[in-house]
This record gives structure tokens, C-alpha cells and sequence, in this order.
């Protein structure tokens, strides 16, 4: 009996609501108004729909995806010929290469070279060192050139800066040189150390070199030229990697310091780069304001890009392995995150120096790889990488690329020792 009456019922509820209003067509309304879903298609301007705010910052990117992304590359590598490491022993290496420049149709390249009868022992031994055994890679070194005609083999020329007799800045050590050209002549910025590396941390100034001639002879300039900071501030023990480039019209140079490490903390430490700004290549350089202007990236590479200032970010930091890009050269945002980045990168620019409005990136640098003998770490090649951050060139299908596999051994070498480190969980 229900259930009879149930289906007696349908039918007069159907008529009821068939017998209301006459029927109307509804216009078509846009998916977007009734979903606010984002579109299958990604749009070339930030869509006005609520968006998380990963989608959010997809389109504060210099393009909607890495493929043309032009901050963004995967590295290539290649090893140099023309040097001689004494089969990677520890006691003769190179390292921190400065960018290279083109005069007259050759590259020059200037760098760091340590040849030591014994391999480094380390700045944990600082105090143990003499005038013959060093405690670091860059301890007992000398600034070194090389040129090339295609920037894969070398011919090393000679010393272009040597340490200077004793108690003058450097006679310790020089190191870690880059490159200024301005109105002419040629400039090397380079740390000069009077103490082994270690003895109370990587305590050295700046000082600067100058010459008519990429070949030299190299003049003294000046030292001190980048100022340490006062007792408490982040940059109050060094100014280490110098790396000038022209912008605005003006010399500026960025430079790295650590801090909260030495000399009660060793695996705590900070980095932070700062910039000064100068008018002459000898100084006097002041200080930005809003010092550090990065607190990513272990060495120092920057470089004009577009109206702006791009910067190479590696190892250090929270925001390490990424390309950052300022439109002021002072405050940088990330541009993309990248993978087997090039350590101490060296590009190669065209127009560094030049005052350019519109920077255009490069395809090629030299860089270092640190532990590349029977010496661990203490032993240092040069060797050159390759990549698409230029607007004048593009390779997609080779640098551009999302998904490089890499073999189970670049992985299995970063073990993890399960007996060593058998603790609970």
C-alpha cells in the first residue's frame, strides 16, 4: 500500500513543477565567474581569480615556466686542458678563477695558485703551519695567469700578483682574484692575507692591483679597500671574493663575509654578501645601507642583466641553488631554483664593464671543483661550464631541461652510514 501510493504521488509532484513559470533560455555564464578555477591553458598575465599563493608567485617569474624562463639553465661541464695538477697529489692547485676577458681576440683568466711541497693540514692545524706547509687550500698561494684562444686549453703564463715581502697585507697569502676593466686599464681585487687561514678563521682584507696591459706588470693600489665593519657587525672580521661590475655608472662591488662562526663556532655560520660603491677603482668605497644585500650563496657572482642585476646563488643559506634578480642591484627576489650549480662561477660578459643599460647574460664561465684529488678537499681544479642565461642565445632542448637523470652512484656516494650513526628514532 506505500508504495502504490508512493508512485500515485510522482506524477502530481511532477505537474507541479512543471506548471509554474513559463520556460526561459539562462544566458551562458564564463567558467571563470561561476569556478574561479585556474585554466587548463596558463595564461600570459596573472588571471584576476582567487589563487594560492604558490600560483601567486608562478607569474612574479621572468616567464611562465623554466622552459622560458631566462634566469633559469641546467650546467654543463667540461675539464680544461693545458694545466698540470702533479696527478692531484694536494701540493699544486688552482682555483677561484676570475671571469675571463677577451683583449685582442685571446682570454685571459687569473686565479689562485698554491704549489706547496706538502698538501694543506687543515685549519683546524692553523698553528702548526710554517712557511713551507699550508693549513688551507688558499694558504700560500699567489695570483696566477693563464689565456686561452677558445676557453678550454690553457697556456699558464706566469705570476701576475705575488705575495709581498713581510709585514706588508698579503705576505701570507693572496687569493681569490676577479677582474675590473675601467677607462683602460686593467684592475685585480684579491684577499691578502697576513696570517694562515684558520688561526682565528679567514681573517684578510681586499687589495687591489693595477696595470696598462692584461699581461701586466701589476702595480699595488691599495689596500683595505673594501672597510671592515665595526666590532658586533656582521662583516667586522673580512671582505672576502671581490667581484666589481659597472652599473648605474658607478663601480660596484659586491663582497662575502661570514659570521656568527669564529672563533667559538665552526658549523653554525652565516653568509652574507655585501656591496660598496665607488667611483674609482681604488677607492674610497662606501658601504650600502642595507647591508647584506644577499644572505644566500657562497661566493660572490653577479652580473648586469636586462635593466637590472642577476646573481648566482649556491651552498649557503636558505634560499642556496637559486638565480636572484634585483632590479636596483640591492634588493633580490628569486628567479628560479637550479641544480649542479658551478661552485665559484666565473662567467664569461661581454659587457660587465661596459655600463651597459641592458645587461645580456652569458653561455659559458670557468669554475672549481674543490675535492678533485687524492687530497680530499684540499686539492682544487679548474674546469669549465657551460649554460643558457643569455638572451642572445637559446638552447632549450639541452639547458632548458626539467628532468636530468643522473646515475644511482651520484646518489650512493652520498651515503649514509647506518652502523656509525645507529640511533634511536
Amino acid at each position: 500500500m506505500k508504495i502504490f501510493r508512493f508512485v500515485l504521488h510522482i506524477p502530481i509532484v511532477f505537474l507541479l513543477f512543471s506548471c509554474g513559470e513559463p520556460e526561459t533560455k539562462s544566458e551562458p555564464v564564463s567558467v571563470e565567474k561561476t569556478t574561479a578555477v585556474f585554466p587548463h591553458k596558463t595564461p600570459d598575465e596573472k588571471p584576476n581569480i582567487p589563487m594560492s599563493a604558490a600560483t601567486e608567485r608562478m607569474f612574479g617569474y621572468p616567464g611562465k615556466g623554466i622552459h622560458d624562463n631566462e634566469l633559469f639553465s641546467q650546467f654543463k661541464y667540461t675539464r680544461l686542458k693545458g694545466f698540470d695538477y702533479n696527478n692531484g697529489d694536494g701540493t699544486v692547485t688552482r682555483r677561484d678563477p676570475s671571469r675571463p676577458i677577451k683583449v685582442d681576440g685571446k682570454y685571459y683568466i687569473y686565479y689562485t695558485k698554491r704549489q706547496t711541497t706538502v698538501p694543506p693540514i687543515g685549519a683546524r692545524n692553523a698553528s702548526k703551519t710554517t712557511d713551507e706547509i699550508p693549513s688551507t687550500d688558499w694558504d700560500l698561494c699567489d695570483i696566477w695567469y693563464a689565456t686561452s684562444e677558445d676557453g678550454i686549453t690553457w697556456e699558464e703564463q706566469d705570476i701576475a700578483v705575488a705575495r709581498p715581502k713581510k709585514p706588508n697585507s698579503g705576505w701570507r697569502s693572496v687569493a681569490t682574484p676577479d677582474i675590473l676593466i675601467w677607462k683602460g686599464k686593467y684592475y685585480l681585487y684579491y684577499q691578502a692575507f697576513s696570517e694562515p687561514s684558520g688561526l682565528r678563521g679567514d681573517w684578510c682584507p681586499v687589495s687591489v692591483s693595477y696595470a696598462d696591459s692584461p699581461d701586466g706588470p701589476w702595480t699595488h693600489g691599495a689596500s683595505e679597500v673594501i672597510p671592515f665593519g665595526k666590532k658586533g657587525e656582521w662583516d667586522q672580521d673580512a671582505t672576502h671574493d671581490p667581484h666589481p661590475i659597472v652599473f648605474k655608472g658607478k663601480i660596484y662591488m659586491y663582497y662575502k663575509a661570514a659570521f656568527n662562526k669564529w672563533p667559538d663556532i665552526r658549523d653554525q655560520y652565516a653568509v652574507g654578501h655585501g656591496l660598496v660603491i665607488g667611483d674609482d677603482p681604488l677607492g674610497p668605497f662606501e658601504k650600502h645601507p642595507l647591508n647584506p644585500v644577499m644572505t644566500s650563496g657562497h661566493e660572490t657572482t653577479y652580473f648586469p642583466f636586462k635593466e637590472g642585476v642577476a646573481a648566482l646563488t649556491i651552498r649557503d643559506g636558505n634560499e642556496r641553488e637559486t638565480m636572484q634578480y634585483s632590479e636596483d642591484g640591492v634588493n633580490f627576489r628569486i628567479a628560479s631554483s637550479l641544480s649542479l650549480t658551478p661552485t665559484a662561477a666565473a662567467p664569461y660578459l661581454t659587457d660587465a664593464f661596459t655600463n651597459t643599460n641592458y645587461g645580456k647574460g652569458f653561455t659559458w664561465g670557468l669554475c672549481h671543483f674543490v675535492n678533485a684529488g687524492e687530497a680530499g678537499e684540499q686539492h682544487s681544479i679548474i674546469a669549465r661550464f657551460d649554460c643558457d642565461l643569455s638572451l642572445e642565445y637559446d638552447n632549450p632542448q639541452v639547458f632548458k631541461k626539467s628532468t636530468v637523470w643522473h646515475k644511482p652512484d651520484v646518489f650512493f656516494q652520498q651515503g649514509f652510514d647506518q652502523e656509525k650513526n645507529n640511533t634511536e628514532k
